[in-house]
């Protein structure tokens, strides 16, 4: 059987509702025996699996495991969301009632296969939204400076210094500083009290790259004035909104809603990797209300992540909203 038309026929388990999805994915009975034909250097997503109309026939069962490098998560070499990973293909035999795999195969996922494994963990944008949105986001990717991964996320300056964060023109500490970005600011209202949260109000900007462990970021906006409209004092700190890079241990954000599993993390940026269960600062499940200990890359709509409980990992979409959840 030709592998596109195998794949083409695969079963998925998936769970079409447009609310977060907590429950993971049923993995198929054969998907134990499999592991052991994994090379080494790479970890196991999900399994997708064929079952024959034809119970005494075990010529044409096949399974697939999504793959994805063990450096996915690591900071030094974070993977791709525009790259489509590898494919564990392993042949099954039906032994004692049960599919068992007898070898595997470890191939390289093309773009053709890669549409024909549907990743769909839930419904409110599914995994071919999200393919067309990062089509165009590699498209636009030619504005970028050379070596920059493309990204669309947001976050906000955590830097305290009252000098503000620089914003530079190369991803180096040593390149030229482009302007600042301010330090948390606190409002007065007109009555001389305090409007504003807790710490401050933080800078907020667009991230549209990441580089050796920089983001290239836009947009930014002045701390509050989103939420305090014209009310914003005029001699109030104006960052620098143009382009240019900010060191990735400056910059923070929360988490959003990204149409995949709450309450954890991705090994890869891709919704069919390895999924780790990860906390809040507070002990809870992580989801659209709190953001991650630490911000380390970022690849398309996705953003490697550490988690308060050490947890390293890819989480889609990442917002700047500094008053409401991120649902």
């Amino acid at each position: 059987m030709r592998l596109a038309a195998l794949l083409a026929s695969i079963v998925l388990v998936t769970q079409a509702s447009a609310q977060p999805v907590t429950a993971p994915p049923a993995q198929p009975e054969w998907f134990a025996s499999a592991l052991p034909f994994l090379p080494d250097g790479y970890v196991a997503g999900l399994g997708f699996g064929e079952t024959s109309t034809d119970p005494a026939d075990t010529k044409t069962l096949t399974g697939i495991i999504a793959a994805y490098p063990k450096s996915a998560n690591d900071p030094k070499t974070p993977a791709s969301a525009f790259e489509s990973g590898h494919m564990l293909v392993v042949k099954l035999s039906r032994e004692d009632g049960k599919l068992k795999a007898v070898s595997g195969e470890l191939r390289p996922r093309d773009k053709k296969v890669s549409s024909e494994i549907e990743r769909v963990i839930s419904a409110a944008h599914d995994e071919g939204e999200y393919d067309k949105l990062h089509t165009e986001l590699l498209a636009k990717a030619k504005s970028l400076p050379a070596g920059t991964m493309p990204c669309d996320i947001h976050g906000w300056s955590e830097d305290k210094d009252p000098k503000g964060l620089n914003v530079r023109a190369a991803p180096d500490v040593t390149s030229k500083v482009l302007g600042t970005l301010p330090a948390p600011y606190k409002l007065k209202a007109k009555d001389g009290s305090e409007n504003t949260p807790e710490g401050g109000w933080l800078t907020e900007f667009n991230i549209i790259g990441y580089k050796d462990g920089w983001f290239l970021i836009q947009g930014a906006q002045p701390p509050g004035k989103d939420y305090e409209g014209k009310s914003y004092p005029r001699n109030a700190p104006k960052p620098y909104a143009g382009r240019g890079w900010v060191s990735a241990n400056k910059v923070g954000a929360q988490y959003a809603n990204g149409d995949t599993r709450m309450g954890g993390l991705y090994q890869a940026p891709h919704a069919d990797s390895n999924w780790m269960p990860a906390k809040t600062e507070g002990g809870n499940e992580i989801g659209p209300d709190g953001g991650p200990k630490k911000i380390l890359a970022c690849s398309g709509y996705w953003a490697l992540v550490e988690s308060h409980d050490k947890v390293r990992g890819w989480w889609r979409r990442l917002c700047s909203n500094q008053v409401t959840n991120c649902s």
